[in-house]
């Protein structure tokens, strides 16, 4: 908890690695047994609350945020004052002794709500780059760190990546990640995640509209007491995942997915069903994509803008193994 409320803004950790074909069903790293995962999870002082999983992934709801194990990927976001890059050596370390090599890192945040709060080594951008290239391999050798900026000061995305030359991981052509940040959501809709005696995590599922975002995915949901809510989504091997801080003065909710370039209108419809789950005065898209991204960023400008929010500001970059990243902000134009 922050001197004066919780960080919503989350860090979001995303390791490849590589290795003898593990990728079937349960192997790499979906062998890791609990104890192992609760130890790296001890170091980043988060626990987990709920889980499921399918024939792709793991999927584990953590008292601050998620973490999705596939055979050789894990990613990992957290929030409040944990300590998330000192998962990157244990992660490494269980790799080698099953045989993987890490092959490509890459971190992303927006701005602290209370970054005086924040613990070693996430007192800054700088003390996390510097962090993360002494924690990474050598072999690990193109790296680029960018703070994205917007006309906002409270909305910029800070991104780093890292991948190792000897075994680049391709990049799949049609899929992207969406990281979608939000803050000030409308007052009315945010009560929604504060918690009754009798409330569960399905409940708030339920009222608030968020089974609707992919009606197709299994929800693993958690209600966290007295308020805020967090979900993972699975969906074949695709994820999704939503944590909400709902208090006045420093509400904030996040929305993650992975999709596909050629499914027209699946991120049209799931940008419009977030906004108006939460109807944020401030929100920021960051987009990473190998191709066909301006797609991506024109269709969900055209989803977003009727619904009353305009779009302030558009940056791109070019970070390697990671592709194109575009971040785009947008602020509410009416009475919410």
């Amino acid at each position: 908890m922050a001197a004066s409320g919780f960080e919503g803004f989350e860090k979001r950790l995303e390791l490849h690695f590589s290795g003898d074909d593990p990728s079937i069903e349960m192997g790499g790293f979906r062998q890791l047994d609990f104890d192992s995962l609760e130890e790296v999870l001890h170091v980043v002082q988060c626990t987990v609350v709920s889980a499921v999983s399918n024939q792709y992934f793991d999927s584990y709801v953590l008292s601050e945020s998620s973490l999705f194990v596939y055979p050789t990927k894990i990613i990992i976001k957290t929030c409040g004052t944990t300590q998330l890059l000192k998962s990157i050596r244990p992660f490494i370390h269980f790799a080698c002794q099953m045989g993987l090599i890490i092959t490509e890192c890459r971190y992303t945040r927006g701005n602290y709500i209370f970054p005086k709060a924040q613990p070693y080594p996430h007192t800054s951008f700088k003390e996390e780059i510097s962090y993360l290239q002494d924690q990474l391999p050598n072999h690990l050798c193109y790296r680029k760190a960018s703070v994205m900026p917007s006309k906002f000061t409270s909305h910029s995305w800070h991104v780093f990546s890292a991948c190792d030359k000897f075994y680049p991981i391709p990049i799949p052509n049609d899929l992207y990640t969406v990281e979608i940040c939000m803050t000030d959501l409308d007052r009315v809709l945010a009560r929604k995640f504060f918690k009754n005696p009798d409330t569960t995590g399905k409940q708030m599922t339920e009222v608030t509209g968020i089974g609707e975002i992919n009606p197709n995915a299994l929800i693993c949901e958690f209600a966290f007491d007295p308020c805020g809510y967090s979900m993972n989504g699975i969906d074949e091997d695709r994820y999704s995942t939503i944590h909400v801080t709902p208090e006045d003065g420093f509400s904030y909710a996040s929305y993650e997915c992975v999709g596909s370039i050629y499914d027209d209108d699946d991120i049209a419809r799931i940008m419009k069903k977030v906004v108006q789950v939460f109807r944020p005065g401030t929100m920021s898209v960051s987009t990473t994509c190998s191709s066909g991204s301006s797609e991506i960023w024109t269709r969900i400008v055209k989803a977003v803008e009727p619904l009353g929010m305009k779009r302030r500001s558009c940056t791109i970059d070019e970070f390697p193994g990671a592709g194109t990243v575009e971040f785009q902000t947008f602020t509410s134009t009416g009475n919410r």
